[in-house]
């Protein structure tokens, strides 16, 4: 079984806009807040923090800011999924490089991959970055779900380390990856 490595309440945090882009200093508030009151970790630039409008300029600003701000006072997980597998992997490889705990991959949007696909996408980004990955399946939103056949082949990648589930199905029928849960 695979170590547990986070634990507690993580918030997903929004991300505040000015009419001239991120709004900096709020977003220090939201995160002091968020450990003042204890949160166990962050994860920025998920669908909360407004990731699909974001430009890559702006993900990066957030996750550097983000991870400067903590101090590594609690662990920050990145969001840095999305449809273009060499794309998410660079912007990967810049989280794991500015600092980030964990990232967080929603599965690849609009492009209706098969489930081989997934894992295909999954193993390259897995292969190019060394700390942990939590996958997001949120099939209604995405238009794609992870099978749970295909959850237990992605268990077995080391740094594939638990699963964000937003689909009833899968929940019920992934006996074989609940230790991913």
């Amino acid at each position: 079984m695979k170590e547990v490595i986070f634990k507690g309440c993580g918030t997903a945090l929004v991300t505040p806009f000015t009419n001239d882009g991120i709004n900096f200093e709020e977003l220090r508030k939201l995160i002091e807040f968020q450990i003042l009151e204890g949160v166990d970790s962050l994860i920025i630039c998920g669908t909360t923090g407004e990731s699909s409008t974001m430009s890559l300029d702006e993900k990066k600003s957030v996750i550097e800011f983000s991870i400067k701000v903590t101090n590594r006072r609690i662990p920050i997980i990145a969001g840095t999924g999305g449809n273009n597998t060499k794309e998410v992997i660079n912007l990967s490889k810049f989280a794991e490089k500015a600092g980030a705990d964990a990232l967080l991959l929603v599965t690849p949007y609009y492009n209706k991959t098969t489930q081989k696909g997934l894992i295909s996408h999954y193993l390259k980004i897995a292969e190019n970055v060394d700390i942990p990955i939590i996958l997001y399946n949120v099939p209604s939103r995405t238009g794609i779900n992870i099978e749970p056949k295909t959850c237990l082949e992605l268990s077995k990648i080391p740094n594939i380390v638990a699963i964000k589930e937003a689909s009833r199905k899968h929940i019920t029928s992934c006996k074989n990856c609940k230790s991913m849960h």
